[in-house]
């Protein structure tokens, strides 16, 4: 049996990582996936841990409205805070809603973004077009991000993402541990 899951996103980055996540952790189930395009109700460039996990949130909500024929939404969101020393940080939020009405919810690690790429951002630049320019690079967020380019690809956005994924399906398939 397919369960299929709308990813509120048309990024393949997002799309990958959600299908791969979920054939993690649920290895036996086959899945169809399919991005739609809908607003996550922040800024462009969400500058905390709390805005970044309300435009995930506002995202997964948003794609069940909009293809409410589905067994799960997901909705990712990157964003980047500050630490007490004022260095920037950047980190993604996975939110999953099931058919169930159920929620799971999971965070990527974070990494810390390099002066130049702070200066920019700080300057309204969003952080993929400030990743573009510092490493001279096209497109980035659709490939492998900040973190790829900062790990010289050792780690890719899409892989990036799995981890988080696959913990944000964690009160999703034990539904009788929460």
């Amino acid at each position: 049996m397919n369960k299929k899951v709308v990813v509120a996103s048309k990024n393949p980055v997002k799309i990958n990582a959600a299908l791969a996540g979920m054939q993690k952790i649920l290895p036996n189930v086959q899945f169809d996936v399919t991005g739609c395009d809908v607003p996550s109700g922040v800024s462009d460039q969400p500058m905390t841990t709390q805005e970044t996990w309300e435009g995930a949130l506002n995202r997964a909500n948003n794609a069940k409205e909009s293809e409410p024929e589905a067994d799960f939404w997901v909705g990712m969101e990157g964003g980047i805070d500050k630490d007490e020393e004022g260095k920037m940080f950047a980190f993604a939020w996975m939110c999953v809603l099931d058919n169930n009405g159920n929620m799971g919810k999971g965070q990527t690690g974070v990494f810390y973004l390099p002066p130049k790429v702070q200066q920019l951002v700080e300057e309204g630049v969003e952080l993929g077009h400030a990743n573009d320019q510092v490493f001279n690079e096209v497109g980035s967020k659709q490939k492998g991000g900040a973190v790829g380019s900062l790990t010289f690809g050792a780690l890719g956005r899409t892989e990036y993402y799995v981890q988080a994924m696959v913990l944000a399906m964690i009160p999703l398939v034990n539904p009788k541990l929460y």
